[in-house]
């Protein structure tokens, strides 16, 4: 897949078709739910992102965010393999991208910067101004996508969390 031209086609389904390449493979975006649970989790284990599957991403937590938040659980596919996923949240003063995750066999092809575009669109439908990203100080592949995607680097910020367990 190339990415080449771009013509989005909405429908009332919250679905979201992008023609990617001359060659008419589509990508299909659409808001996740809870029945695409094993999906995400096997795309996230493909993609190596680390994830909490006895604290904050067991299938009954992720089912209460989307309940709360169904527009906030993106996903990206061609043809029926999820490809690509992320998930926005936001604390009513900022926006958070999470969960950014595409296939290794898919990347370079726009579809992490699309699903960017896709959350940040939901989360400036709750009136979110600011959107943020936690990005590990390794992941140079991300640091780069999101500075072309227009996020500024913040060096003078240290991240704290104080965890129930290491399991959450």
């Amino acid at each position: 897949m190339i990415a080449l031209d771009k013509k989005v086609f909405k429908t009332n389904l919250h679905v979201r078709m992008m023609y990617l390449s001359m060659l008419g493979d589509l990508m299909l975006v659409r808001r996740l739910t809870i029945d695409d649970y094993d999906e995400i989790v096997k795309l996230w284990n493909r993609a190596s992102l680390p994830y909490k599957p006895e604290g904050r991403d067991t299938r009954p937590a992720i089912a209460s965010e989307m309940e709360a938040n169904p527009d906030f659980f993106i996903g990206a596919y061609e043809g029926n393999k999820l490809i690509g996923t992320v998930i926005a949240s936001y604390d009513l003063r900022k926006g958070w991208i999470n969960r950014l995750a595409v296939d290794p066999t898919c990347r370079r092809k726009g579809i992490a910067k699309t699903l960017i575009t896709e959350a940040e669109k939901a989360l400036r439908k709750r009136g979110v101004r600011i959107i943020c990203a936690l990005i590990k100080d390794t992941n140079s592949s991300s640091i780069d996508l999101f500075k072309k995607c227009g996020y500024v680097e913040h060096h003078d910020i240290i991240y704290f969390s104080k965890r129930e367990s290491e399991k959450v």
